[in-house]
């Protein structure tokens, strides 16, 4: 039998990195899309305050980590600050949302609150692609990274299905509310079941991390909460296939 073997962490090529805070600046201003920004913890100081301000204003992550992470890159003179240039070109929801709605199509978008690894983030990515999902959108904070690994993980789904960053999922439920979608949240212990939800409307999907679910805040102005039946007396699936499971039944209303 074939086993499974978890994905390697690769170290990220030099030429994709972005050395020392003028130059992520730059970047960052010329239009180049980052996927996120590793700041020394104990790095103070104008240059990094003009970081912080630039990744806020373009939704870039920041991870603070201590200055043995930013050694192993072996990179020198990078003054506390590395960014790794993006693989995915992240896309603004509006521009989107009107894109599909011009061409007639009626929305299905999937946003992931809190989930984190990598590989479920890239079974999400193959199930979203194959079942007709528009766009993928996540939080510029506390989700995985979407890198050469999860782009691996999700076989090249990532590559061809829109994805959009933001600064809060908050915000971007009020924007898809503002153009007539519907948001419902995945939640194991909601009364409605899945297929109770019509998601052959103008729809968007909410899936939560394994550990801590949707948050709370979220959950509260979505339109509804659905729970996938299931016969056996276990806790929960997995996110990435409940995602699947998800958008199925979403592709089975609308067809």
């Amino acid at each position: 039998m074939k086993q499974f073997r978890h994905t390697q962490q690769h170290r990220p090529k030099k030429n994709t990195l972005v050395i020392g805070p003028k130059a992520i600046i730059e970047a960052l201003e010329s239009g180049k899309q980052l996927e996120r920004i590793y700041l020394q913890s104990a790095i103070h100081g104008a240059m990094v305050d003009d970081v912080r301000k630039a990744a806020d204003k373009y939704a870039v992550p920041i991870n603070k980590v201590p200055i043995e992470k930013l050694n192993s890159f072996n990179i020198s003179n990078h003054h506390g600050c590395i960014a790794v240039i993006s693989k995915i070109q992240y896309q603004d929801l509006q521009q989107v949302i009107s894109f599909i709605v011009e061409k007639g199509e009626t929305p299905l978008f999937l946003l992931l609150d809190g989930i984190t690894d990598i590989r479920n983030i890239g079974g999400i990515a193959r199930s979203a692609f194959c079942f007709g999902v528009n766009a993928i959108i996540i939080p510029d904070k506390g989700v995985g990274a979407l890198n050469e690994d999860a782009i691996l993980t999700s076989a090249g789904a990532l590559e061809k299905i829109p994805v959009c960053r933001v600064n809060s999922l908050m915000k971007a439920v009020d924007d898809l509310h503002l153009n007539g979608i519907k948001v419902f949240a995945s939640e194991m212990k909601a009364t409605k079941n899945i297929y109770d939800i019509n998601l052959a409307e103008p729809s968007a999907i909410i899936m939560g991390g394994e550990e801590h679910g949707v948050f709370p805040a979220l959950m509260k102005i979505c339109d509804d909460q659905f729970k996938i039946p299931m016969t056996g007396d276990f806790e929960s699936l997995n996110v990435s296939v409940a995602t699947g499971i998800i958008l199925y039944e979403a592709m089975k209303q609308r067809h």
